[in-house]
């Protein structure tokens, strides 16, 4: 009978999302903790200055990469093709990633050898300015950390097809790890904001990469198929490749706006202290402020955010063919990420001056006061969409398994020219806080637009009935968590590092106590979710034959 069969199909389907989300989630965890760790470190290598702007933008480049390729675009457009190509037969996959790899590697070197003889002829032909001579340096240094990511996102994802999220995901730790080793010797030795110091960092980016590439061939020994005969997967390749640029668009809209505020930001240092003759709002420190602050919003998109999209994706793709179970598995990954973005943004709102003042000052390094009051605010304006950053993920995989890549990217190069014209007209009242305040309400009208066109390009209501109350009964939860949250911030004074320090911890503590009581007493479905989805209780769905 086709109803139980589907039911079963889709129960199947919900329990492989929960487990691939574990897997995926125990491992970000772990790479998030460690990228926590390496920003807190920069800043008190860097501070709120020039070297630590410079640093801070020409890391952002090819780290862009890594987040397009690595959690985004190249995954989106290789994972059904090459899952197609293995149920085809493993020569057929090992032709498809082959091919994929000798591509894109022959694609980004070229790329890379281009920019780079760009940024040498601006050397060479623009006055000698220090500031700017740094940054176009390191630029320089870190960009042939493009090619290598992208060969190790391509390998990433042949590890997720085989059922391997976890070891999938752990790319960066490798790169944190270096960056942490080489920073941390730096700052124990007495050379924090040497712009020396810039440089080691950037070599050991590179050689993350390099790392990154070998690990993973290493535990694709035996399974990938490596041949030169590549010519009956071109027909395939080629059909992937078309799509690559499209989504690349649809998925990396917050990677690329949190690029456009970095090189926006970047004005002060690349052109000068004015525009059309009047001040910039922004100075040599906003760019390191806007990048080391957006990696605390950043924490929980990546660690459950991004998982839920990446965990859902392979799930999308296998079921494409299937309504109910295409709809079910993306009804719950929407439900997941709002059970989990919602509170993430109100408390990262709610704590904001306490947790930059936390992680980024200390007696003898970090910010000053007045660039700890530039984080806050700047953290104030990202911390309100967190929610709407990871559904977009959710929603755009929803198109792709479906092979819709045009809506989705119509979707995001509108919200790239909003989240433009509201940065260029945020930052003059709000400074470095109003481009923040752009990127949330791109990407809340982002969101709003691709749930219409789901229904309308799908036939998937993102939310049936029984999701709406349950969202409803989750910014219930949220909304006593935070009434948990404000009443520690209320109680415990901020004199002095130690009690801010309290003040955070109680006030996390509180809220995380409150919700998951509040979610139990509300009988909130997405937390038995997460609980039963271990992937003790089953194998990753990939690895079902």
């Amino acid at each position: 009978m086709p109803m139980p069969a589907n039911r079963g199909s889709t129960g199947r389907a919900e329990h492989g999302l929960a487990a691939a989300l574990w897997a995926v989630s125990g491992v970000t965890l772990l790479s998030r903790l460690g990228g926590l760790a390496r920003d807190v470190l920069l800043v008190h290598l860097f501070g709120a200055t020039a070297v630590g702007s410079a640093f801070a933008t020409a890391f952002a480049i090819p780290n862009l990469f890594r987040r397009l390729f690595g959690e985004g675009a190249l995954a989106a457009a290789f994972i059904p093709a090459y899952a197609r190509a293995r149920a085809a037969g493993q020569d057929e996959a090992g032709r498809l990633a082959s091919l994929t790899l000798l591509a894109l590697g022959a694609v980004t070197g070229g790329v890379t050898v281009v920019l780079e003889l760009g940024l040498l002829a601006a050397l060479w032909a623009l006055p000698t300015d220090p500031q700017r001579d740094l940054s176009l340096r390191l630029i320089m240094v870190m960009l042939p950390f493009m090619p290598l990511i992208c060969i190790a996102a391509t390998l990433a994802g042949v590890l997720q097809v085989h059922g391997r999220f976890g070891p999938a995901s752990s790319g960066p730790l490798l790169l944190n790890g270096l960056i942490i080793i080489v920073g941390a010797y730096h700052l124990a030795t007495g050379r924090a904001g040497d712009a020396r110091v810039a440089y080691a960092l950037g070599g050991a980016t590179v050689l993350s990469g390099l790392t990154q590439t070998a690990y993973f061939l290493w535990l694709l020994r035996g399974r990938l198929g490596l041949t030169r005969r590549v010519g009956p997967a071109a027909p395939a390749a080629r059909t992937m490749l078309r799509r690559f640029v499209p989504v690349m668009v649809g998925l990396g809209t917050l990677q690329l706006n949190a690029l456009l505020d970095q090189v926006i930001a970047m004005w002060p240092i690349w052109v000068g202290p004015t525009v059309l003759g009047r001040a910039y709002p922004l100075d040599e420190a906003s760019a390191a402020i806007i990048a080391f602050t957006q990696r605390l919003y950043q924490f929980p998109l990546g660690v459950f955010g991004i998982a839920v999209a990446t965990a859902v994706f392979p799930l999308l793709a296998r079921h494409q063919d299937e309504p109910a179970s295409f709809a079910g598995v993306l009804r719950r990954g929407v439900r997941l990420s709002l059970f989990i973005g919602l509170p993430a943004s109100a408390g990262l709102w709610l704590v904001r001056d306490d947790l930059t003042a936390v992680l980024f000052s200390s007696r003898s390094s970090g910010f000053d006061a007045q660039g700890l009051a530039r984080s806050a605010a700047v953290l104030g304006g990202y911390a309100p969409a967190v929610w709407a950053y990871s559904l977009n993920h959710v929603l755009a995989r929803a198109f792709y398994a479906r092979g819709d890549t045009l809506t989705p990217t119509r979707v995001a190069l509108g919200a790239m020219v909003l989240n433009l014209a509201l940065n260029l007209v945020l930052i003059w009242p709000l400074r470095e806080a109003g481009m923040a305040w752009a990127t949330s309400l791109a990407a809340t009208a982002q969101c709003a637009v691709l749930i219409g066109m789901a229904r309308r390009r799908l036939g998937v209501r993102a939310l049936d009935r029984e999701g709406a109350r349950g969202v409803a009964r989750v910014v219930l939860a949220v909304a006593g968590m935070s009434v948990a949250v404000g009443l520690v911030v209320w109680a415990v004074p901020a004199s002095s590092w130690g009690w801010r320090a309290a003040r955070l911890a109680g006030g996390v503590g509180a809220g995380g106590l409150a919700y998951l009581a509040l979610a139990w007493a509300c009988r909130l479905p997405e937390l038995g979710w997460l609980l039963a989805g271990k992937p003790r209780a089953a194998p990753a769905p990939a690895e079902t034959p």
